[in-house]
């Protein structure tokens, strides 16, 4: 029987405990007014709440309507919930809140389960107590650290605007908030980035164990992301399922036959560097944000490329654009092991010790340990200590241990490439390559001025032709000085000489000496200003070599140059553009429709430059498209090397677009030994080939590629001339036909400026005369 002293005793704890009880429920009160007033840092506001505003990166879109990339400062993206599938959203819901539709924010129930089993029953597989709203609220604001008290805040807070943020939205509005910005690793936020980054899907496109793999990061987006750490995602990707079984979601048998499926990734990282047409996308960031800038600037807006979730739609077609990156890595992973064999360790580049050392000094690696105040012998040092890091190849990016010395000597010498195509009678820029990686090489090589060679030839013979100089004209194949020019000497690839050429034949077989003599005799600065009036804004020397290509121009001008043989004289920028959109789909730019200019060629010399470039793919330079690679499409074509084979070009044409591509080094001392190999026709043309191949083999573009020029009659007639005459003796009627009025009176006038309209003229008449009326009989050749 208890006493009354030990009922005193028993009275007096249970007093003392509520007398405890009451302090810390009073301190906790306390606690949470203070938070709730804003002693601990102002909380979010309803207003505030009403307008959340996520950064959301903006998207490129292709022709067709698929993603090349994003420009963001996070990666992500919204999207609605009716574009979510109903698996993914039950697997949120049973793994992660399953009384989500039952609580107003903030789970009773489930905070005490954790707090008994988690802090008095150390059970650590109690999970968290955190609702989906709460975690929501710390998606949308970062925490603050306050200490030791710190968690205890940030709880209070997320409790707080998990509450607001239930009487502001419903709870599929919350649904949808939490899943475009909860971070699946990866730098990814949101629910469509992260499906396109594991996947390369569309949310509404997954699975269910595809979705039950995104539910799985969100309880640790580093420890069970798939592409790390398979396993470890494949034990939760199962958890996530388990759960929806338990809840009702799942039916088992269907569960257990999934859960015995392997984890299959279809990675896409779409960020600044990696994806399709990099090198495209940084020059698109860069014309996209001077759009912005004026329209900001004109209508008082305030467009944010990296935070608004604007979307720009371009004119880059992803599957020839897929395509050119396909034949660009099949050709130079080829060409590259040749150059390694040729040069087989005795590159001039690692041998020559000043060549060596200016490469580098202008390497990253040296400059960030030049800052740190070391001395030369003390960054050499430590370059050259080896180290576990990742390389370029043309196979793929390849693990290795390698010296940071080593390694910059081994990139430079990694061959480079330009590679455009242009619808050239639109100018939509279909597609761009600018290097082998924008990872490992920012330079852009479409924009890189670098000596054009050869292919500067169809523009010098259309002037010549468009001066009056007749197609089946000949001349003589010799290499004589300029006194006027230094006693300069041109002198051609094969240094071959004598006999004589026609003017379609010297194109065809690329002849330099008679690209001068046409240079010359139409006069250096008419062609000049044929050549600018066609889009080259490069400079341009007068000087006779000119006419071999000494000039450089970037592959980006020679594109929109070449343009002219297909539009009938006229130039066609190009255009990379087709709109912009805000995030609600209302257009804010859109490209305007280009303005005809007045034609560079009238259309009869576009008519014969495209018989002559024909040429040049049929018998010239670049047969080999025919012999080799077997292609039956009408199409031209030019190529074009530099001296000691520094750069080798090809640009092709087809009845509707343009293709451009350029090989080389960074630095002109990385090239060839010889001509056989280093040649355009050897490193270029291969790849235009490769190209035209795959496009020509997909249905939807073979129209790209397989057109007629239309040529008339008549110049088919007109052009059956022989490309070359070797015996002077059988044309003796040579004398008279190169002295003729017509030839010297192009002679007297080559260096005086002429009047566009005079000109057009002369060329009418020279026309009608070659030419003569239409002979509708005559078939073509």
């Amino acid at each position: 029987m208890m006493t009354q002293r030990m009922k005193n005793k028993y009275c007096r704890i249970a007093i003392r405990f509520i007398i405890f009880i009451s302090i810390v429920l009073f301190l906790l009160i306390g606690f949470i007014l203070s938070v709730r007033i804003g002693f601990f840092g102002k909380l979010p506001t309803y207003g505030q709440l009403e307008k959340i505003e996520q950064n959301n990166a903006s998207k490129v879109i292709s022709a067709e309507g698929k993603l090349l990339g994003l420009y963001y400062y996070q990666n992500r993206t919204n999207t609605n919930l009716k574009d979510i599938p109903q698996n993914l959203i039950d697997g949120l819901i049973a793994t992660e809140d399953i009384r989500f539709y039952h609580h107003n924010g903030f789970d009773t129930r489930s905070f005490f389960r954790v707090l008994v089993k988690s802090i008095l029953l150390f059970d650590k597989s109690a999970g968290g107590g955190s609702t989906i709203s709460q975690q929501l609220a710390k998606n949308l604001f970062s925490r603050t650290d306050h200490g030791l008290i710190g968690l205890m805040v940030t709880k209070v807070k997320e409790i707080i605007t998990a509450l607001r943020l239930e009487k502001i939205y419903s709870k599929e509005q919350i649904l949808e908030l939490y899943l475009n910005t909860v971070s699946f690793g990866e730098n990814t936020y949101g629910i469509e980035t992260a499906a396109l980054t594991y996947f390369n899907k569309k949310p509404q496109d997954l699975s269910v164990p595809e979705s039950a793999i995104l539910v799985g990061l969100l309880k640790a987006n580093t420890g069970y992301n798939p592409r790390l750490y398979e396993d470890a995602a494949y034990k939760r990707r199962n958890t996530v399922i388990n759960q929806m079984v338990k809840y009702g979601y799942l039916d088992k048998y269907i569960a257990d036959s999934l859960k015995q499926l392997p984890v299959v990734l279809h990675y896409n990282k779409l960020d600044h560097i990696q994806g399709p047409a990099p090198y495209f996308r940084e020059f698109l960031r860069q014309e996209a944000e001077a759009i912005l800038r004026l329209i900001n600037e004109q209508q008082a807006t305030n467009y944010n490329l990296y935070a608004d979730g604007l979307t720009i739609y371009t004119n880059v077609r992803a599957d020839l654009q897929n395509y050119a990156e396909e034949s660009v890595k099949e050709h130079l992973g080829f060409l590259q092991s040749l150059f390694d064999k040729q040069w087989q360790n005795s590159e001039p580049w690692k041998k020559n010790i000043n060549l060596a050392k200016r490469q580098i000094e202008q390497s990253i690696p040296y400059q960030k340990l030049k800052n740190k105040g070391l001395s030369y012998s003390q960054i050499i040092d430590s370059l050259k200590t080896p180290h576990p890091t990742k390389v370029f190849s043309w196979q793929g990016e390849r693990d290795t241990i390698i010296s940071s010395l080593d390694s910059i000597l081994y990139h430079f010498g990694i061959l480079q490439v330009g590679m455009m195509a242009m619808d050239a009678h639109s100018g939509r820029v279909l597609a761009w390559i600018g290097g082998p990686d924008f990872k490992y090489f920012k330079y852009d090589h479409v924009l890189a001025a670098r000596q054009v060679g050869s292919t500067i030839k169809p523009l010098v013979y259309a002037a010549a032709i468009e001066a009056g100089v007749n197609p089946c004209e000949y001349y003589k194949n010799d290499s004589i000085p300029y006194a006027e020019f230094d006693n300069w000497v041109p002198q051609n690839a094969d240094h071959k000489y004598g006999g004589y050429y026609s003017v379609q034949g010297a194109l065809v077989n690329s002849v330099n000496t008679i690209s001068v003599q046409l240079l010359l005799e139409t006069g250096i600065g008419n062609t000049i200003k044929k050549i600018q009036k066609a889009g080259i804004s490069a400079p341009l020397q007068e000087v006779p070599s000119l006419a071999l290509g000494s000039a450089e121009i970037p592959l980006y001008q020679m594109i929109q140059a070449y343009s002219v043989f297909l539009n009938k004289g006229k130039v066609r920028q190009p255009n990379i553009i087709q709109k912009i959109t805000d995030a609600n789909g209302n257009v804010i730019y859109e490209n305007p429709m280009q303005k005809e200019g007045e034609p560079v060629f009238s259309e009869s010399t576009v008519q014969i430059m495209q018989n002559l470039l024909m040429g040049v793919t049929s018998r010239g330079t670049a047969a080999g498209l025919r012999t080799k690679y077997k292609i039956n499409y009408e199409l031209g074509g030019k190529t074009g090397t530099t001296q000691h084979q520094t750069d080798g070009w090809f640009i092709g044409i087809t009845p509707e677009i343009v293709v451009g591509v350029w090989i080389g080094g960074d630095d002109r001392i990385v090239r060839f030994r010889n001509l056989s190999s280093g040649q355009g026709a050897r490193t270029a043309m291969p790849v235009f080939a490769k190209f035209i191949q795959k496009t020509g083999n997909d249905q939807k573009n073979i129209i790209l590629v397989n057109g007629s020029f239309n040529i008339p009659d008549e110049i088919y007639k007109n052009l059956d001339c022989d490309d070359f005459k070797e015996s002077m003796g059988l044309f003796d009627f040579l004398k008279n036909k190169n002295n003729s009025p017509e030839k010297k009176e192009r002679q007297k006038k080559k260096t005086t400026p002429k009047n566009e309209e005079k000109e057009q003229s002369k060329v009418g008449k020279f026309f009608k005369k070659v030419f003569g009326k239409k002979d509708k009989n005559n078939q073509k050749k």
